[in-house]
């Protein structure tokens, strides 16, 4: 298998498919996982999930989609990131976000948004098919940029529904960087982007429940709509090719609402075109909002067949064939789909029925009154009929491609409106005239039935060209043949047909042409047929007018064939019938007229026939309106120009605006080309000013779009500046001189666009513009001063961010006028009109925002004036103002614009300008009230937060600049303001506690938002400070500071899995401050209280314990307790696994034991350091004193070297020679260097030299008293050499001077344990020996034996004498029982302390007879002889008392201290009687004190060679009395003799069932016996064999 290699561009990826893991290793995968790849090999990853570092393991290769990523380093971390452009990053986090939103709505099904799951769904897959686009990268620019802008308004919306934070964005759609925005704008931005949302949250409400007028507020919302259909199939039995007219149709109005969409349909089913079949679409668009408000709207498709004349005839040959005939109609109400009250799905389909045409009178359009209404839904049919799928759209052509490109394409055929959109946007050239045939009335003359009347039409000029449509998507044809209706008098046509008229120089040529012809079923007789009838009219009028809208009555001429085709014969003739009074005379007939005077053509009047169209003109060029065409084409009379130009007040609004662009270009070019004169300025100027008036209204208010996208693209007029300065200055004036000036007011209300035309006009070369703008300013401010303020305010307003502000000049001049106005307005903002306040507050926002821009030059003095007149007055206006009042947000956004904008300058400056040190503390304390209370309760929405933000940042350097005044003014004790500092840190703290910056309230995606992946560089980084903020014993501040450290916490580990390294730093960060003296008591239960993690509560929770407990004894002079709590500190980092600090402590301890010499447990304590090392080569950082030490090898040879050098001193050899052994290892294989082993090993040591044997103390502190370390608890100390009981308590009373010394040996009662006071009980215990189990059966010599009694001792016992039964006064052993305790440590003695505590207290576990006790004594007794024996052998320079003494008090009768009284109490006859279950008992004392004469025989030995002179006598008496002894002993219990046998050393055998006591007495004397025999130096010789004989024999009775 190849190796696993880290992975250079495969660095993240996107899983496709789910993988379930198996085993521990292998990391189960979900769709749509993000994850980290760190390591590849044979078609594997290793890595991690990007959501959670812990989740680590291998996956396989194919399940993961690779994305292109940037590796950027930020010190030694590696930074992995998307290698995609901002907003589709911003689309997949926005996905995710919302993905486990969905998820939780899905799962608790409980929704407090206004947003349902399906909502939420709809809106994410709309994202996921836009995201699919933005990174196909096929995109043209415009469309990108469409698409960007629907992205980006989706993810607002969803935001503010599901309750996240408000993202703002400039005018492109990318995301604003607070930082560099300046504060207005930010304001403005978020003013706007919720202004946008809530418009679109109330659409998708209407949606669901409409208004009134039953559109929903989404399509309402919008000027334009398209209606889209489909048409799937049409089923019909005709048998002939057919002809479909789809169109929509208002049946109360009766009339076509849009252009015919033709499908021409084959006889065989099928479309004629096969091409077509599965793609017949179409969209009706330029539909607005009144069309939308129609009561009844119908989708008609007229069928019309073509063919014979009746469908009954069978002989087709015969048969007149391509005859128009009407068929029926099919049609269906969809007002609910095209009003949006019914959302269609795209693939559903509605069957519209068929109806025939007899039904609507000789008429294939419906009226209104047929039932409709079922036919809402698809139904079942078993007649004809159309199947289609429809759907509403919103938005035009160009929009709705964009957006639909699935249902709309370039083949999709596309029918307009019949007339104009409701916005005519510059560039949207159109030039058509709809036509209809209404209807006629023709007699039949000399037939004897009504004719078949077919009208022919021709778009004609004096050449005969022609341009027809007959329907949206079908090729212009030459003429149209209107549909046949049989035998009808008056037929109905009602059809609608477009006339396409391009070269507009040739429109005055052109004219329409109607031919009547009769149409009969039969071939032959239809080919003799010839026009019987005419009929014309002109487009255009002789006044250059087009023919206007409506109903046209035509005259209907009769004459010959041929002359009727002549354009001569009938173009100088009337087309029309006047009514009520034409006044083109000569162009119109009234309808009694049978002739035309001077009709030199041939032709004649009919007076019994008529006919009668309707037409309906849709051009940007041609106008019905003679002032509106003399205007436009002004240069044609020029002397009629002034006429022209004030005909156009009255000339009707609509006309205008659609004519707007052609309208403004003839206004300004009249302007340029007279830039000599100023005739017309005013004339010009005042059109200009009615025409911006209409688009103000509200009728026309769609067309501001149509006149900004003129300025901006089509207005190229650049001089025009000058005339609209100059009538505007000429203007105010006037009106300034308090003359009348009646343009004034609609002058004012339309300055907005004067100037955008003016800057637009504007060019760089011209200096004159800023000298006129001044002026006008000037004007206009005095204007307001004296008149008509509002309007004037509104004006500044909206033209102040122009480049007039931009100069500095401009700004010198005006500026101090306006902070005049401003500061007046401020004072009454409160309770002033409301939009002059508000006009007032958008002055100084512009001002403002101009005052941010880095390009419009030096702006120091300008922010300072604006300072010293505006900060005061609008911190006072903020206070006064209610916190509902509608403004108070844009005056909170003046005042922190006015702060951000300051710097250390100006606040200097401004402090400096108080005149008195009270006024300067005033305006401290208002400014310190005012932030409180905005920050406690913002006057921003919630969701805000990047506003919020920024007014943090503004007030925070705010408050650092004026806490520096106050250090400089009011910290000394003459200049102390109590008050003043008090409110200052009441602020601090309500800053810090402010519900925006406290994250544990956040939802996790806020959270996750905020300071975004940066918040994890500051960790562990300010760990330490927030935690020294957290100490100060100030409570309202820890409340505040400590919920930080949960944030801190959720922070790292959703960055790495874990907290280590907050952890790490807490830990190391609290225990210095501890130990510096903070924190407390209370700051413990706080730290319970608030923090969210029952984890780190409860570890820094015993971590203060232990330190506060540490901190108090530090200053005690009682070293003890300093060393437990220090013990307890380092057990307490060695369980959480904190190496550092627990070597630290380690450290610590190891110097307390120096101090006293307690050379052992340091080098126990430092042997605790060792553990931590290895035998390797590995670095390791430098701890402590050990900075030399490079290597971990280095470092641990160190340490045993000073390990073993205190081991020595505290004579515990048996420890060095294990750490030597080990160092010899290393030295002889691993670093070969053989003179290091020249060390010595300690044997001789072990052998020769003396180790006094400690006693131990059972200490309890009882009482309420001690501190939580000492309470209630027992302590095993071990002593020093020789150190007795009574010295051990003094010293221990005297580091606990108040306390009560207990001589009782039992546990206390309850009233000992609960009292205030501290009680000290201390007794000796007695070590339990624990033999080694390589030592167990081995002859080991009594030297080794005896330190174990004493070492490595972790059980002791405390026996006490009890009293039972009858007291006889002269053996008190025979009443004398023992009651033992039973004490377990929780770790061996010695250790790295000289006491432990007892963990394990088993009281009165055992109970020793009378018999059992003398039994133990006197095994005591012997192995006490044999001990003070090896001592003397050992150490010729001891005193001979203690070893007198002891021999003396057993074989002395008059002492009485041996066995005698065992012997009266126990080996009578009445004892033995009574106590038949101690026989075994009995034999066992005999045999103790047969063993005991051989030992003490060799103690007298050992004592007569090292009596005194003085001394003879008394070992002279104590031979004899032995002797004595031994023979009276020997009598009863026989002989115990050492027999020297030849024998090998190893032959003795250890198994035995007699008293273990005794075994083990004689098992660790062997080699002591033998030396006292044979050696007079007391050095240990080798023993010989016979010695060893004697030995096995003595065991071999034992073992019996």
């Amino acid at each position: 298998m190849a190796p696993w290699t880290r992975t250079a561009t495969e660095r993240y990826g996107v899983v496709r498919w789910n993988f379930v893991g198996k085993g521990e290793k292998q990391l189960s995968l979900e769709v749509g996982d993000a994850v980290h790849i760190q390591e590849v090999c044979d078609g594997w990853y290793l890595g991690y999930l990007a959501r959670n570092k812990a989740q680590q393991g291998v996956f396989p290769a194919s399940f993961v989609h690779l994305k292109e990523v940037v590796i950027k380093r930020r010190g030694n971390e590696e930074v992995v990131m998307f290698a995609e452009m901002p907003l589709v990053k911003e689309v997949t986090t926005t996905l995710r976000e919302w993905g486990s939103i969905w998820k939780q709505l899905f799962v608790v099904k409980k929704n407090k948004n206004l947003m349902s799951k399906n909502t939420l769904c709809r809106l994410m897959w709309e994202l996921m098919e836009w995201r699919s686009q933005l990174l196909s990268g096929t995109l043209p620019t415009d469309e990108f940029k469409e698409l960007k802008q629907k992205v980006t308004s989706k993810i607002d919306y969803g935001n503010k529904i599901l309750e996240l934070d408000q993202v703002v964005r400039d005018e492109d759609g990318n995301i604003l960087d607070p930082e560099r925005a300046s504060v207005i704008s930010l304001f403005r931005a978020h003013e706007e982007a919720t202004a946008k949302i809530n418009e679109r949250i109330k659409e998708e409400q209407s949606n669901i429940q409409t208004d009134h007028s039953g559109i929903s507020a989404r399509i309402q919302s919008s000027p334009t709509h398209s209606f889209y259909v489909f048409v799937r199939n049409f089923v019909c039995r005709i048998g002939e090719d057919s002809d479909l007219f789809m169109s929509l149709y208002d049946p109360i109005k009766q009339s076509i609402i849009s252009e015919n969409y033709l499908v021409r349909w084959g006889s065989k089913g099928f479309p004629k075109e096969i091409d077509m079949l599965n793609n017949l679409k179409v969209v009706f668009t330029d539909l607005g909002n009144k069309d939308l408000s129609r009561e009844k709207i119908y989708l008609i498709c007229q069928i019309v067949r073509v063919g014979r004349m009746d469908l009954k005839e069978t002989n087709n040959k015969k048969c007149t064939q391509g005859l128009r005939r009407p068929f029926g109609v099919a049609v269906m109400d969809i007002s609910d789909i095209i009003k949006g009250k019914i959302e269609c799905e795209e693939e559903k389909q509605f069957f519209i029925p068929f109806f025939p045409y007899v039904l609507f009178s000789f008429s294939i359009t419906p009226p209104a009154s047929l039932p409709f209404s079922s036919l809402r839904h698809p139904v079942t049919s078993v007649g004809g009929g159309l199947w289609v799928t429809m759907k509403a759209l919103v938005g035009d052509i160009v929009q709705i491609r964009k957006e639909y490109p699935h249902l709309v394409d370039r083949s999709t055929v596309v029918a307009r409106k019949l007339g104009f959109p409701e916005i005519i946007m510059p560039g949207d050239v159109r030039n058509d005239i709809y036509l209809t045939l209404q209807g006629g009335d023709f007699d039949k003359y000399n037939k004897t039935t009504q004719k078949n009347v077919e009208v022919i039409m021709w778009v004609c000029d004096e050449e005969g060209k022609n341009s027809i449509c007959l329907g949206a998507g079908e090729k212009a044809v030459s003429e149209y043949r209107s549909v046949i209706y049989y035998q009808v008098k008056q037929p109905r046509w009602m059809e609608t047909f477009k006339v396409r008229v391009i070269p507009l120089e040739e429109m005055h040529k052109i004219h329409l042409r109607f031919m009547f012809r009769h149409r009969s079923s039969q071939e032959s007789k239809d080919k003799s047929e010839k026009n019987f009838a005419m009929a014309f009219v002109r487009l255009m009028k002789e006044d250059g007018t087009v023919l206007q809208d409506g109903l046209h009555d035509l005259v209907v001429f009769k004459g010959d064939s041929k002359r009727m085709e002549d354009v001569n014969s009938y173009l100088s003739l009337p087309s029309t019938r006047h009514h009520h009074g034409d006044s083109h005379k000569g162009t119109s007939l009234s309808r009694s007229s049978s002739n035309v005077s001077g009709s030199g053509g041939g032709l004649s009047v009919s007076s019994r026939d008529s006919f009668t169209i309707s037409t309906l003109v849709c051009s940007t060029k041609l106008t019905q309106n003679v002032s509106l065409l003399g205007l436009l084409k002004w240069r044609t009379r020029p002397e009629l120009l002034r006429k022209n130009l004030e005909k156009l007040k009255v000339i009707d609004g609509e006309e205008v605006v659609k004519f707007l662009q052609d309208t403004l270009d003839a206004l300004f070019n009249i302007m340029m080309e007279h830039s000599q004169t100023d005739d017309y300025d005013i004339l010009v100027f005042d059109a200009l000013i009615h025409i911006i008036g209409l688009i103000a209204d509200r009728k026309f208010q769609h067309f501001n779009t149509v006149l900004e996208a003129y300025i901006k693209q089509h207005f190229s007029a650049t001089l025009a500046y000058k005339k609209l300065m100059s009538v505007l200055k000429r203007y105010l004036d006037v009106s300034s001189r308090g003359e009348q000036c009646e343009p004034i007011f609609r002058t004012l209300k339309a300055l907005e666009y004067i100037f955008k035309f003016i800057v637009r006009s504007l060019t760089p070369t011209v200096s004159q513009f800023f000298f006129l703008s001044k002026n006008i300013y000037i004007c206009l401010l005095y204007y307001c001063v004296s008149d008509v303020k509002s309007l004037t305010l509104c004006l500044l307003v909206k033209s102040l961010t122009m480049c007039v502000f931009a100069s500095s000049e401009c700004r010198d001049v005006l500026l101090p006028m306006m902070l005049r106005e401003l500061s007046g307005a401020l004072v009454s903002m409160a309770d002033g009109p409301h939009d002059e306040r508000r006009n007032s507050l958008e002055l100084l926002n512009n001002i403002l925002e101009v005052l941010s821009r880095d390009s419009v030059g030096e702006t120091f003095q300008h922010i300072q004036d604006i300072v010293v007149s505006l900060l005061r007055v609008i911190n006072q206006t903020v206070i006064t103002m209610g916190r509902e009042h509608a403004l108070i947000s844009r005056v909170v956004a003046c005042m922190t614009a006015i702060l951000s904008q300051m710097d250390d300058r100006h606040y200097a400056t401004y402090i400096e300008t108080f005149s008195g040190t009270t006024d300067l503390v005033d305006f401290l304390m208002e400014s310190f009230l005012l932030f409180k209370d905005l920050i406690g309760k913002h006057v921003y929405p919630s969701d805000w937060m990047a506003m919020i933000m920024v007014q943090n940042r503004v007030f925070l350097r705010a408050i650092n600049t004026y806490a520096d005044t106050m250090n400089q003014k009011f910290l000394n004790n003459d200049d102390f303001e109590v008050q003043l500092w008090n409110n200052y840190f009441h602020l601090a703290v309500a800053f810090i506690t402010q519900e925006s910056l406290q994250l544990q309230h956040f939802s996790p995606t806020k959270r996750n938002k905020t300071l975004a992946n940066h918040k994890i560089c500051f960790i562990p980084g300010m760990v330490g400070p927030i935690l020294e903020m957290t100490l100060i014993p100030e409570e309202e501040l820890r409340r505040a500071t400590i919920p930080i450290f949960f944030d801190m916490i959720t922070c790292e580990h959703a960055h790495s899995g874990n907290f280590q390294k907050f952890e790490d730093e807490i830990i190391l960060k609290l225990d210095h401050e501890v130990e510096g003296g903070g924190g407390d008591e209370r700051y413990m239960q706080l730290l319970e209280t608030i923090h969210r993690c029952s984890t780190l509560s409860a570890l820094v929770k015993g971590l203060l314990i232990r330190l506060l407990d540490y901190r108090t004894v530090m200053s005690d002079d009682s070293r003890n307790n300093r060393m437990s709590c220090t013990v307890n500190l380092l057990n307490f980092y060695k369980d959480i696994n904190r190496e550092g600090m627990y070597i630290r402590y380690l450290y610590k301890l190891r110097d307390l034991h120096l101090d006293v010499e307690n050379y052992t447990e340091a080098a126990y304590t430092l042997l605790l350091h060792s553990r931590l090392l290895k035998w390797s080569d590995e670095m390791c950082s430098p701890q402590f004193e050990f900075h030399g030490s490079q290597t971990q090898r280095q470092l641990k040879e160190t340490l045993y070297d000073t390990i073993i050098d205190y081991f020595d001193k505290g004579k515990m050899w048996e420890e060095a020679i294990t750490l030597c052994k080990e160092l010899a290892e290393q030295y002889e294989n691993e670093i070969f260097d053989y003179e290091l082993l020249s060390k010595r090993l300690f044997y001789e040591n072990i052998m020769k030299i003396l180790r006094p044997k400690p006693d131990y103390f059972a200490v309890g502190f009882y009482g309420q008293g001690y501190p939580p370390f000492l309470r209630d608890k027992v302590f095993i100390h071990r002593g020093k050499e020789y150190e007795r009981r009574e010295d051990f308590q003094n010293q221990l009373m005297s580091q606990f001077p108040s306390a009560v010394r207990l001589n009782t040996t039992t546990i206390p009662g309850e009233d000992i344990r609960n009292s205030p006071l501290q009680y000290i009980q201390c007794f000796t215990v007695q070590p339990v020996l624990e033999i080694p189990p390589r030592l167990k059966n081995k002859p080991v010599p009594d030297q080794i034996i005896n330190f174990y009694k004493s070492n490595y001792v972790q059980r002791f016992h405390y026996s006490r004498p009890v009293r039972k039964g009858p007291v006889d006064p002269n053996n008190e052993f025979v009443s004398m029982w023992i009651e033992r305790t039973t004490f377990t440590t929780v770790y061996k003695l010695p250790g790295i302390l000289r006491w432990f505590e007892a963990t394990d207290l088993k009281h009165v576990s055992t109970t020793l007879s009378p018999l059992e006790n003398a039994i133990e004594t006197m095994e005591s007794t012997n192995e006490k002889i044999l001990t003070l024996i090896n001592q003397y052998q050992a150490d010729w320079s001891l005193p001979i008392n203690p070893l007198s003494m002891l021999l003396n008090g057993i074989v002395d009768p008059a002492v009485m201290g041996g066995f005698a009284k065992y012997e009266k109490a126990f080996f009578t006859e009445e004892y033995t009687q009574q106590h038949q279950e101690d026989r075994d008992k009995l034999l066992r004392l005999k045999d103790l004190i047969a063993w005991q004469i051989p030992l003490l025989g060799a103690g007298i030995s050992l004592h007569g060679k090292r009596v005194s002179d003085d001394l003879r006598p008394f070992h002279e008496r104590m031979e004899e009395c032995f002797k004595q002894l031994r023979k009276k002993v020997e009598k009863e219990y026989g002989v115990r003799e050492l027999v020297r046998t030849e024998n090998s050393r190893r032959g003795a055998s250890l198994k035995s069932t007699r008293p273990r006591s005794m075994l083990r007495s004689i098992r660790q004397s062997i080699i002591s016996i033998s030396s006292l025999q044979g050696s007079e130096c007391g050095t240990p010789t080798k023993l010989h064999a016979d010695r060893y004989h004697t030995i096995y024999m003595i065991l071999c009775v034992l073992t019996r």
